[in-house]
């Protein structure tokens, strides 16, 4: 999503942060930015990335210390702007929310997004026997999300992702779907879930009014749930990055999940960027890079 999450440098801390007030330049990375006053630790001067509530497409922002996380060991400070975002999204909603257990079968929609390529490498590293199935457009994103772990590649121009998860699982189908599509998806999503099964829905790229069997819910116990980070308070959203940097940075550090960045740009093509993602020719995130 557009400006929820940066990487830079700690360019001041508040004093209720545990650090010292003081300036701070630019790391020629996305942002530089301050620390609020909610407790933490940080020094001026670290390397970090950071979930904000908006306002990422800026030299510097300001946010509380709860939603900052260490650039992790190994990867790259700029590409690191492609974690936060993702990273608790995936988490709080996957694991968190639907609670995916190893050995369950997994769907997410956008297998080729920024939320897909980490979904599919954040189940596969921390629910190694879960069955991994992922939608794509093209063949060649259909290979990408192959490479990245999904064990069931579904093209949603060409074929039926109900009918394919169907046949893949012996008739079992999904017991988590992630889904960013909304109303389009809803009847063909709940169809699919298996007995206890749970869809989360985090998108409405395909309307936000869709029809919903409730009589089917109600035969196989299932759950559907709608989730957002945005507008999450404070405290939740430093307790889900808190989990993150419990749970996931270290499957980050040792290279089981990595980044998956289609391109950096300076900001001054920010157009240009936004177009290209516009038209579905990424895979993973785009960075913007800010001058300094």
């Amino acid at each position: 999503m557009i400006g929820l999450e940066c990487a830079g440098r700690v360019a001041a801390v508040g004093p209720a942060a545990g650090g010292e007030t003081g300036p701070g330049g630019g790391a020629g990375l996305r942002s530089t930015f301050g620390v609020g006053p909610t407790g933490g630790g940080l020094e001026v001067g670290t390397p970090v990335c950071a979930l904000l509530s908006g306002g990422g497409y800026a030299t510097r922002v300001n946010v509380p210390v709860g939603q900052v996380l260490p650039v992790p060991a190994g990867v790259d400070p700029v590409e690191a702007a492609a974690l936060p975002e993702v990273a608790c999204t995936v988490h709080s909603t996957v694991f968190g929310l639907a609670g995916l257990r190893d050995g369950e079968v997994f769907l997410v929609h956008g297998g080729a997004s920024g939320i897909g390529t980490f979904a599919i490498q954040a189940v596969r590293a921390l629910r190694p026997s879960a069955v991994i199935a992922a939608t794509a457009g093209t063949p060649a994103k259909l290979d990408r999300v192959r490479g990245l772990g999904a064990d069931i590649a579904v093209s949603y121009r060409d074929e039926d992702f109900v009918e394919v998860v169907r046949e893949a699982t012996g008739g079992h189908g999904a017991d988590v779907i992630l889904d960013n599509m909304g109303a389009a998806y809803l009847p063909r999503n709940v169809a699919l879930l298996a007995v206890g099964g749970r869809l989360v829905v985090i998108g409405l790229q395909g309307g936000v009014k869709g029809e919903l069997s409730l009589g089917t819910l109600l035969s196989k116990r299932a759950a559907v749930h709608a989730a957002s980070l945005r507008a999450r308070p404070a405290d939740e959203k430093a307790a889900i990055v808190a989990a993150v940097r419990d749970q996931v940075w270290p499957a980050v550090e040792r290279g089981a999940i990595r980044p998956v960045v289609d391109r950096v740009v300076p900001i001054t093509e920010v157009v240009a960027a936004h177009r290209h993602v516009a038209e579905l020719g990424h895979v993973g995130k785009v960075i913007l890079t800010m001058p300094g």
